[in-house]
């Protein structure tokens, strides 16, 4: 119980500033421009300030080990988003059935994970999060792009490792390798990376709340393939996830961190994708929104449980 009201209320607090994001959408004071702008901010570099911020620390041979571990997890659960997404959704219009197939593989781990994870683990929890975030982005950019497209011709290698959060790693492990903690390095650099970390969860939340003001839950309550997916979004895959990973041993706060990634809802760049390959972008909106609202009960209850048995 101790769990689930100590993530409930971090939770919470997402949820207010959610609802901040939500009302300022409504009154006008934020539009499409603005909202880019801050999406842009937080992708270059809120996002991969606090993951260099977590990569901050002495070299530990206990935790390079770890973080390979949840690297392999991380890998093993999207492997397993994909197999069940393709098993699953069966929608005969495909720029319906991309969507649907993509909101089940790539969860929100990046804006809803992160913060929940800095405000319940700190930064261990964001260093295992960093493995999540890793493979999200390789694959990603590459079976992501094939899938939202439906051509080959637009997957990236260039893009799968030239992009904010591969880069802000690779920094973050040359940190690590170095033992650089945060008392070597000048106030003047850690600071501003630390400020910037701050507005890990202030940001995204009021992103997801504008994007909330934009959807349409009638439409998206009467669609069964909808639904479906959200629900394996985010009650099976994390359930399975959990499993999984607790079979072949991990256990403690990797194993946390790897759970609430998974038990992210969709994720934000659904919509990105769905726009730009010309798919259905409203159904994107909706599944996002639907699905973050949903989250807000799903993961307190999915942290509590992991934390148990953890």
């Amino acid at each position: 119980m101790d769990a689930f009201l100590t993530t409930a209320q971090q939770v919470a607090i997402m949820l207010i500033l959610i609802m901040l994001g939500f009302l300022l959408a409504k009154i006008k004071i934020f539009n499409d421009d603005g909202v880019k702008s801050m999406t842009n901010m937080v992708l270059y570099f809120v996002t991969p300030c606090v993951i260099i911020k977590s990569f901050i620390r002495e070299f530990d041979v206990n935790t390079l080990k770890d973080i390979g571990l949840s690297f392999a997890g991380a890998l093993g659960a999207h492997i397993i988003y994909i197999i069940t997404a393709h098993l699953i959704i069966r929608d005969k219009t495909y720029s319906r059935k991309c969507v649907l197939q993509y909101s089940i593989v790539f969860a929100n781990c990046g804006y809803m994970a992160l913060p929940l994870l800095e405000a319940i683990l700190g930064n261990d929890g964001v260093l295992y999060a960093t493995s999540f975030i890793a493979i999200f982005n390789l694959i990603a950019w590459s079976y992501g792009i094939v899938l939202i497209s439906g051509d080959k011709k637009y997957m990236s290698p260039k893009k799968m490792l030239i992009n904010p959060g591969m880069i802000a790693i690779a920094i973050g492990f040359v940190l690590f390798f170095c033992s650089v903690s945060q008392e070597k390095i000048p106030a003047v650099i850690y600071k501003p990376i630390e400020h910037l970390s701050f507005l890990n969860t202030p940001l995204p939340m009021t992103i997801i709340g504008y994007h909330l003001s934009k959807a349409d839950f009638k439409k998206i309550f009467t669609d069964i393939w909808a639904l479906l997916s959200i629900a394996i979004r985010l009650i099976v895959m994390p359930a399975v996830v959990l499993g999984v990973l607790y079979l072949c041993g991990m256990r403690g706060t990797m194993l946390i961190a790897s759970v609430v990634c998974a038990a992210a809802p969709v994720a934000a760049n659904t919509t990105m994708f769905a726009s730009k390959y010309n798919q259905d972008t409203e159904l994107s909106v909706n599944m996002v929104s639907l699905s973050t609202v949903i989250s807000v009960v799903t993961i307190p209850v999915i942290v509590a449980l992991t934390q148990l048995v953890a």
